[in-house]
């Protein structure tokens, strides 16, 4: 209890600064005959929070201004996804991440449905979004994702994450077991794929083994006490769908993402030149006298003389197609063979 207790003062100092909204944390008492405020108190999933909190500042991940609680995310049918912490890093490499703490008190599907909420967030127009681009996202499903996210809603509420894909999202599991945090991220990876995995690019390369990070939410997950065990600057952090544990930093970085594709991508461009200038060399001509090959300015001249030629009526053929064309009932003598 001594540890918890620490960690909860600490957080206090933290969170409770003035301007920062902390009151959705604290657990109000009344007196139960005059309604007089006793005092605040902090339960045990308010606890949790402002412990991740308090272990993020320590490692260096937030300034005490980066910190914010319970911040409402409205979806198109006006529901609110509030998330329990928001932390804006940008020394740390994380300019802003959602985190959600569970105490495996919430079902694991519910915690898919919060990463579909944070997904569909993602993909919101602003109000004020100019008529063509509102037309656009109207005119078919999944036309939103031709549209920047400099376009989008999320970008007029926190900056740009500096990585592909939406605002990262992080689960925190507080008081619970090995056990129940690998079967809770199964669901998340099984029935969560379509909002956090990337996919393929769509290219006629072949050997594009990069990955299209742009539409999905960077999802990571850790625990509370390995935080407190090693600290939030260790390789604590899991990204949905690798194994190994990595910093944050790493975890949310994908170095299978879109530079990988640029680089692949002008690779494969590369390589597709040298084929076709491999194939027209194979196709040149040679010369029957000397037998040196063409240069380009002869075989071109070639070529177009030949389809010049071609191009040019053959004798006969428009009087004989002309005496193909006489209607029925009439007579006509055909053009003399030429021979």
């Amino acid at each position: 209890m001594g540890a918890d207790q620490a960690r909860t003062r600490e957080a206090k100092r933290l969170l409770e600064p003035k301007g920062i909204r902390v009151s959705a944390l604290r657990e109000e008492k009344y007196d139960p005959v005059t309604g007089e405020l006793l005092g605040t108190s902090y339960d045990d999933h308010s606890a949790a929070v402002t412990s991740t909190a308090a272990e993020l500042h320590r490692a260096g991940i937030g300034h005490r201004l980066g910190f914010a609680t319970e911040i409402p995310h409205r979806l198109a049918d006006g529901y609110v996804q509030r998330a329990d912490l928001v932390v804006r890093a940008p020394a740390a490499g994380v300019p802003v991440m959602l985190l959600e703490i569970d105490r495996r008190t919430e079902d694991a599907h519910d915690l898919v449905t919060k990463l579909r909420r944070y997904w569909e967030w993602g993909r919101l127009l602003p109000k004020d979004a100019a008529k063509r681009t509102v037309d656009l996202v109207r005119s078919r499903p999944g036309a939103i994702e031709d549209v920047d996210h400099e376009q989008r809603l999320w970008r007029r509420v926190y900056p740009p994450t500096g990585r592909e894909g939406l605002v990262p999202l992080a689960f925190v599991f507080a008081d619970t077991t090995e056990a129940k945090v690998a079967n809770t991220v199964a669901v998340l990876e099984e029935a969560g794929r379509r909002y956090w995995a990337p996919r393929r690019y769509q290219t006629i390369h072949r050997g594009i083994t990069a990955k299209d990070y742009s539409q999905a939410v960077p999802v990571v997950y850790t625990t509370l006490e390995q935080l407190t065990e090693h600290g939030a600057d260790a390789a604590v952090w899991r990204r949905l769908g690798r194994k190994d544990e990595q910093t944050l930093t790493d975890a949310l970085d994908n170095p299978d993402g879109h530079a990988l594709y640029r680089s692949q991508y002008a690779r494969a461009e590369a390589e597709d030149e040298r084929r076709r200038v491999a194939e027209r060399e194979a196709r040149r001509p040679v010369c029957k006298r000397c037998g040196g090959k063409f240069t380009d300015q002869r075989w071109e001249e070639t070529t177009k003389g030949r389809a010049g030629w071609a191009a040019r009526p053959q004798p006969g053929i428009g009087a004989r197609s002309a005496w193909l064309r006489v209607g029925r009932g009439r007579r006509a003598v055909p053009p003399p063979t030429r021979l």
